[in-house]
């Protein structure tokens, strides 16, 4: 990409996860810098304005979540005319909704775990099946309002919390065993992420202790496992990815139990893009470090786009 090319870096966002895309988006500025490009910062606060520096080549999209990672700000963009990072309209839609992404890897065949829909909206309801399952609003990132049932007797108050966030919510079977994530880049696997938590599972407190006072994870990349279950893991997450047609790049959160069984959960079209996230730390152990990530994740784009 031409270091003459405006790069602006859409950071923030209304939604739960601001603090965090804030993070993402400094550490890209700064990348973008470092490497001699003109980049400047766009701190996106509201849904409803979208002010753009004069001149903008390309919006590199880091906001998490809400407006970011749900389609609304890529269709803005391209009613723009500007070209834009990361997964189009359709594809981060559905990525974004963890109850039509599911769908989608039913019928692709992809291996992830036994689900069904709850219905609040009219009140308290209760799953068909039995415990232990985890409840999930199907439209937040970072884990937000995630809950994991063992017994019945928590089933009520993990219903009632995930509820505030949304009226149809998706719970999976649970599936016990490693928390992994795998980076998608350009259609290939990057080496796989096995993720620790110190306590509990991989919720917000975990992945942001620095925000929310967590016991925090550790990380191991390329992860410890054999090279058939590294293949087999690292296949599902690109039949995941290419299950909901995700352009350019993702990340794709699955659990491996104790046969080693891979479950996809979800694939997140923006994740973290801090020095120390889990997409740059699997593009770093494959050889590419952070600001040549950023400048493929942007040439991609770019090609694609224009």
């Amino acid at each position: 990409m031409d270091r003459s090319t405006l790069i602006a870096v859409l950071m923030g966002g209304p939604g739960s996860e601001r603090e965090v895309s804030l993070a993402s988006g400094a550490a890209v500025l700064q990348a973008f810098r470092d490497m001699g490009f003109r980049a400047e910062p766009v701190d996106v606060t509201s849904c409803d304005v979208l002010q753009l520096p004069a001149g903008t080549g390309l919006a590199f999209n880091v906001i998490h979540g809400t407006f970011g990672e749900d389609g609304s700000l890529q269709e803005i963009l391209e009613k723009l005319g500007v070209p834009y990072t990361g997964a189009g309209v359709a594809s981060s839609r559905l990525a974004f909704d963890k109850n039509l992404a599911k769908e989608k890897f039913l019928q692709a065949h992809v291996p992830t775990p036994g689900h069904e829909i709850l219905d609040v909206s009219a009140g308290m309801t209760f799953p068909q099946m039995s415990p232990p399952y985890v409840i999930k609003p199907p439209r937040e990132g970072s884990s937000v309002g995630v809950h994991i049932v063992h017994t019945a007797e928590q089933a009520a108050a993990a219903i009632e919390a995930a509820a505030r966030f949304s009226n149809d919510l998706l719970v999976e079977q649970f599936v016990s065993g490693k928390e992994l994530t795998v980076g998608v880049l350009d259609g290939e696997a990057l080496p796989i992420v096995h993720i620790a938590p110190r306590s509990g599972f991989y919720d917000i407190k975990n992945k942001y202790p620095w925000m929310s006072g967590g016991d925090g994870s550790d990380y191991y990349c390329p992860a410890d496992l054999d090279e058939e279950t590294t293949k087999l893991v690292q296949n599902a997450a690109v039949q995941a990815h290419k299950a909901l047609g995700i352009e350019v790049y993702s990340r794709v959160d699955v659990l491996l139990d104790a046969q080693n069984r891979p479950y996809v959960l979800e694939a997140n079209t923006i994740p973290g893009m801090t020095q120390t996230s889990l997409l740059p730390k699997a593009a770093a152990a494959h050889g590419i470090p952070f600001g040549d990530l950023c400048l493929r994740i942007a040439d991609i784009s770019v090609i694609l786009r224009t």
